[in-house]
């Protein structure tokens, strides 16, 4: 017994994985730039809790940085350089890294991170022929992109969601992929992982309901009470009228654009437009019971009303009130559902006249 039990104590456990020895982090967006590196590092230190890390900000490498990262270290141990700006690169640090790369140390990993420009691309290519891991972080820019960055953000911490959720929170976060990832990361620890569009309304406390895009969706859907609701509690959230104005007029471009293309499928139309499938899916719904002239009538509300929360009237509120009664009335609402809405509206605090 006592030699099966000396046997389990000599079980080792496996050690962690060290880092590859050249990395290329190919992108300018800050936060995957950001992710790439630590990851890195964090693998260098569970490998080696004493490595030695040198992190160098753009402009900042050295003659003695390339020196030292030749060198055999005298006590051991890993290192790591991380060369961040190597598009800016002078000619002499470049050629210096292009040399190394030929001849890397086992014991060193050289970490570069580079925008993706066309400087100094050659020093990417070096890497990825000399079997360098390639970690890519090009800026997320079109719609599409952050949903999908947000869905895998969300996978990523253990939770699921849905297209519904994520739209609303986007709506109400915007674009900036680092907020994007804290709410997602708040909204799975807050949540049993299912983060669904209550979830998302509970967190921003109304933020996503009250923006200018869920007013604008609930009025171009033809839902004139909603609407109103929606635009007394956006105001009173802080919402810069100017921006309800843009967010309406956006969605009655993409219902005019996607009227305009005609049949196809949702994803044909999303292609030839540039546009998110998600979002011509929704313009095409909201198609529904709008007409050429109606939209037309609507635009031209649009136009005032933005001139109107800009200076030229007086209560900006009041204006925004009358422009979304413009466009029920565009969109053909009866003046009986018209009425009912400006009757919800009153009866919440509103100033509907």
């Amino acid at each position: 017994m006592r030699a099966a039990g000396r046997r389990d104590m000599l079980i080792r456990v496996p050690q962690p994985a060290a880092p590859p020895p050249l990395v290329v982090v190919s992108g300018d967006e800050e936060l995957l730039v950001a992710r790439a590196v630590r990851e890195v590092l964090a693998a260098a230190r569970a490998r080696d809790p004493e490595v030695e890390i040198v992190d160098r900000a753009p402009g900042e490498l050295t003659d003695a940085d390339m020196i030292d990262l030749g060198a055999t270290s005298m006590f051991g141990g890993g290192r790591v350089l991380v060369v961040r700006g190597a598009a800016e690169l002078p000619e002499d640090l470049r050629d210096a890294l292009l040399a190394y790369v030929g001849r890397p140390l086992d014991d060193v990993t050289l970490v570069v991170v580079h925008s993706g420009a066309v400087k100094n691309r050659k020093l990417v290519d070096v890497m990825k022929k000399a079997g360098a891991k390639v970690i890519p972080a090009a800026k997320i820019t079109r719609p599409r992109d952050r949903h999908d960055f947000a869905v895998a953000e969300i996978r990523r911490l253990g939770g699921r969601t849905t297209d519904g959720a994520i739209q609303a929170l986007l709506d109400a976060v915007g674009g900036d992929l680092r907020e994007i990832a804290a709410v997602c990361d708040q909204l799975v620890a807050d949540t049993d992982g299912v983060i669904d569009e209550a979830a998302v309304g509970r967190y921003h406390r109304g933020r996503a309901e009250t923006s200018g895009f869920a007013v604008a969706d609930a009025i171009i859907g033809g839902d004139l009470a909603g609407g109103l609701t929606l635009l007394r509690q956006a105001l009173e959230g802080g919402t810069a009228p100017v921006l309800i104005t843009s967010a309406i007029a956006g969605g009655l471009r993409d219902l005019a654009r996607v009227a305009a293309a005609g049949g196809g499928s949702k994803w044909d139309i999303a292609k030839a437009l540039g546009m998110p499938d998600w979002k011509v899916e929704r313009a095409q719904r909201s198609a529904r019971g709008w007409s050429d002239a109606g939209l037309a009538r609507a635009i031209r509300a649009v136009a005032v009303a933005d001139a109107g929360v800009k200076g030229a009237a007086v209560d900006a509120g009041y204006a925004l009130e009358h422009l979304l009664q413009e466009v029920a009335r565009a969109r053909g609402r009866s003046v009986g559902a018209e009425e009912r809405g400006r009757a919800e509206f009153a009866g919440r605090g509103g100033r509907a006249r």
